[in-house]
């Protein structure tokens, strides 16, 4: 494979194909982060679908097949559709996916029917426009190549240069507008951006796949990172590590498309960080939540040896008086008991009960002390607003006052949620406080 791989590298329209790809996917991930984030995926599919009709409109009228006037054809004709969307949705109680559904069947349909009466008048499929459905990355050539990389050079180089105002316009629009930044040019060109990248895709992937081709990378790129700047980098190179990987395939395949060949290169990728993402995957998740469940466990165990001890069982525990106070599986039981005995909060006598020792009621106390008294915040929250907890771990006793701590401990009192359990450890003024509001 890699001989066969190497062998066509050496093919100078293999060589141009690999450069056109790379540079849309790398200019589709970076675009199509900003259609992400402003949550119009949409709008890309009903530009790939809207500018048939355009392409078809543009043969008409030159008469012969050149990739400009296409291009041309293409983008009037996504920029007619998107003025169209705005007007229903400005002038109508349609929302913006029924407009975009609309437009897409509407202008995608009228682009069938002139492609079709371009193909029955002749001279229609020697035009290769049927190519521009679901794209035909091998018909490309020098030319062509020029043109796409010029156009995706100058979309990275006008998101670079305007990175702060779209920046300013998908996350705070109001604000971008309050320090007079002009939102309608903007938003103008951003959408002519993405009409620009729809339009240079549509002999390489075609209308139908094109969509995939602007939101799959940058869908990728948001689970590797929080920072917009990374996430558009990651994008880009994700969107031409896919055009690259695409048209490899493709060489070495008999018989297959290159644009279908690319989406699903970019769909593995997205696929791979949507399991592996160090942060966002589902692998990082289930580890998280798996170890979340392990320390809830640990901890519920060791509230159950407090509670029962508390409760007058000095002479020891059993397994089933434990299960029965917190229901835990018998899973995280065990490891929950593994823990505590490598810690040395408990310890197992001679006829199979278990105990706290020293050191667990020391634990214990501190944990159940911190829990009764955010349980003490939550029910009198308006008296303790201006904290601002949302956890009892957020409940730090040394960095709140005392005159709240003696609050807290007089509602413990109050509540008859007072730990009977001290620990030998205990400071001196937690059991002189302790002792006073017994």
């Amino acid at each position: 494979m890699l001989e066969a791989i190497l062998l066509q590298l050496q093919n100078p329209n293999t060589q141009w194909v690999l450069i056109g790809t790379m540079l849309l996917g790398i200019a589709s991930g970076v675009v199509g982060s900003f259609t992400l984030l402003r949550k119009q995926s949409l709008i890309g599919d009903a530009m790939a679908h809207s500018a048939l009709p355009g392409v078809c409109i543009a043969f008409l009228l030159y008469g012969s097949k050149s990739l400009i006037w296409f291009l041309i054809g293409a983008a009037i004709a996504g920029l007619v559709s998107s003025f169209f969307i705005q007007m229903i949705i400005n002038h109508s109680r349609i929302k913006e996916d029924s407009a975009l559904g609309i437009i897409i069947s509407v202008f995608f349909g009228f682009g069938i029917v002139l492609l079709t009466y371009i193909q029955h008048n002749g001279a229609g499929n020697q035009s290769g426009l049927d190519d521009f459905i679901f794209g035909q990355a091998a018909s490309m050539v020098a030319a062509d190549v020029r043109l796409i990389s010029i156009i995706a050079f100058i979309l990275i180089t006008i998101t670079a240069v305007f990175y702060k105002e779209f920046k300013l316009l998908t996350f705070d629009p109001q604000f971008a507008k309050g320090i007079g930044i002009p939102a309608k040019f903007f938003n103008s060109l951003l959408l002519l951006l993405i009409v620009c990248s729809v339009v240079i895709g549509l002999q390489t992937v075609g209308v139908v796949l094109m969509a995939a081709m602007l939101i799959t990378p940058a869908i990728s790129a948001r689970y590797w990172t929080n920072k917009l700047s990374y996430m558009i980098i990651i994008s880009g190179v994700i969107g031409g590590l896919s055009g690259v990987t695409g048209t490899l395939l493709s060489t070495i395949t008999e018989g297959m498309a290159t644009g279908p060949l690319i989406i699903i290169s970019a769909t593995l990728m997205f696929l791979f960080s949507l399991i592996f993402a160090p942060k966002r995957g589902l692998l990082a998740k289930a580890l998280k939540q798996l170890s979340l469940r392990k320390k809830t466990a640990v901890e519920q165990i060791l509230l159950s040896f407090y509670d029962l001890t508390e409760s007058g069982n000095y002479q020891g525990i059993t397994d089933k008086q434990l299960l029965q106070k917190r229901k835990v599986s018998t899973r995280l039981y065990q490891y929950a008991n593994d823990v505590l005995q490598k810690k040395e909060y408990i310890t197992k006598l001679i006829d199979g009960k278990w105990m706290l020792t020293e050191q667990g009621i020391e634990a214990g106390y501190e944990l159940v002390l911190n829990q009764r008294l955010f349980e003490m915040y939550l029910m009198h929250e308006m008296e303790f607003a201006y904290l601002k907890l949302k956890t009892k771990d957020d409940l730090n006793l040394s960095s709140i006052s005392m005159e709240v701590k003696n609050r807290l401990f007089n509602l413990l009192t109050l509540h008859d949620r007072t730990p009977l359990l001290m620990p030998k450890s205990s400071s001196a003024e937690d059991r002189r406080m302790m002792i006073n509001d017994l």
